[in-house]
């Protein structure tokens, strides 16, 4: 009993040593994923796809004025991000934000919803880049990849709150694909959203960490990106760097030189050309699950909850399940190999199998997927200046935005009135594959790091 609470109270003291921003964002990542699993996913799917005469090509249209608004802001944001303050420019999402929540709560038409997601569309695109800029800013280069696995485990605990918070709305409502039911399930989970969206003022430029968290191109400590210093020679290396100072200094640039395989430069335009083809696929297809799962195995709204809840789980642990292998195999080599496997999957779901191996296969896919979105982020924030990291992120905004949204019409469109999700899966699939071979040319080019 004594050990546990003693490693309660480290883990409360470890949090409490948190830069403000990685906490309060953190704590912000919580409380939205919580809202947004409770509305945004399936819930929001259904109202569009039952309000617009179960209509496909509708709920892709819905998902396209999100991204086109969201491509129009987020280059300038990105931009006024870097040139200017990212706590002033969150601050101006958090007022958008509230906008659209407080038009989709009072929403009973598809217009109305289509008004409230052009105006979700501005908060995502004002927000990501300033967001994610000054997360990286407050985190030391080179121990990335954990804090953002954690960060992605404890936005997938919140992500497997809301639906068993929606089960139990379902339970006391009726377990039935009713307006009336979902408007009431929605209009809770915008209660989480807005507390979330309270948060976005209280970040703080200032709070942010100095030189050690900018780029490998800029950081003056290299040991902070390149782990010099391996368990298995740790001696004999403290040992050179003492008797031969300057041998210590080859080893380093050495090692510099071992990473301009492929030059610096290019290895943002490699994650985020990645990410943009990935998004591309994963928008064609994730938005329609919800109705797969209703048209073709005729679950119903309980059972698609515990299917959400349960991926949501796995996903957070397989997040750090791919960053702790990362250490010794490498962060790419991980990237490539989760998605891998995903991609598999989905073929395997073309397929149409028995629900349980669906259940099984979904799982697993969704999971693995998102186990690389940690890995690469980690990757992308190392070798990228400070004052550029808002363009980047508008640039991996644009992937999840208006690619991963505008696609969601291409995805309508394959599915159609026939409810072909066979073909529309393949395509996806495929997709996948040309987003991740790109991966092979960072093996050997990033390097593994600190513990």
């Amino acid at each position: 009993m004594a050990s546990i609470q003693q490693s309660v109270k480290s883990k409360v003291n470890s949090f409490k040593s948190l830069n403000h921003n990685v906490k309060l964002l953190l704590i912000f990542t919580f409380t939205q994923s919580i809202g947004r699993s409770i509305w945004m996913g399936n819930v929001l799917s259904t109202i569009i796809y039952l309000l617009s005469e179960s209509s496909p090509e509708m709920l892709g249209y819905a998902s396209g004025a999100t991204g086109i608004t969201m491509t129009i802001v987020v280059f300038p944001s990105g931009y006024f991000a870097d040139k200017i303050r990212r706590d002033w420019m969150l601050r101006i999402a958090a007022i958008c934000g509230i906008f659209s929540i407080g038009i989709l709560f009072f929403a009973d038409t598809i217009i109305l919803i289509f008004v409230a997601l052009i105006i979700w569309g501005l908060y995502q695109g004002i927000t990501r880049p300033s967001l994610e800029a000054i997360f990286a800013d407050s985190v030391q280069s080179g121990t990335r990849s954990l804090i953002y696995s954690w960060r992605q485990l404890i936005s997938q605990i919140g992500m497997a709150l809301g639906p068993i918070l929606n089960i139990f709305l379902f339970l006391l409502l009726g377990d039935e694909w009713d307006l009336d039911i979902l408007k009431f399930v929605m209009g809770f989970g915008l209660i989480f959203s807005f507390g979330s969206l309270i948060m976005m003022f209280f970040f703080n430029d200032k709070k942010s960490l100095g030189s050690s968290s900018d780029s490998i191109e800029f950081n003056n400590d290299v040991d902070v990106i390149l782990n010099l210093n391996n368990k298995s020679n740790n001696s004999s290396s403290e040992e050179n760097t003492k008797s031969n100072p300057k041998s210590n200094l080859e080893s380093k640039t050495e090692l510099k030189t071992k990473l301009k395989f492929i030059p610096v430069k290019y290895i943002p335009y490699i994650l985020v050309g990645c990410n943009v083809i990935i998004g591309l696929g994963a928008g064609m297809t994730v938005k329609f699950f919800t109705i797969f799962f209703m048209e073709i195995y005729t679950m119903s709204p309980i059972m698609v909850q515990i299917i959400s809840g349960l991926t949501s789980i796995a996903t957070g642990f397989s997040g750090l399940i791919a960053q702790h292998f990362s250490k010794a195999k490498g962060r790419p080599q991980m990237i490539f190999l989760v998605q891998a496997i995903a991609t598999i999957c989905l073929i395997i779901i073309a397929t149409y199998p028995p629900m349980w191996v669906l259940i099984i296969i979904f799982i697993t896919r969704g999971s693995l997927m998102n186990a690389a979105q940690p890995l690469s982020r980690s990757i992308l924030m190392d070798f990228v200046p400070k004052n550029k990291r808002g363009k980047w992120n508008s640039l991996e905004a644009l992937a999840w935005g208006l690619f991963w949204n505008v696609s969601a019409v291409v995805g309508g469109i394959l599915i159609g009135p026939t409810h072909n999700f066979r073909l529309n899966f393949l395509v996806t699939a495929g997709i996948y594959i040309f987003g991740t071979l790109p991966i092979v040319l960072l093996f050997g080019n990033v390097s593994k790091e600190k513990n």
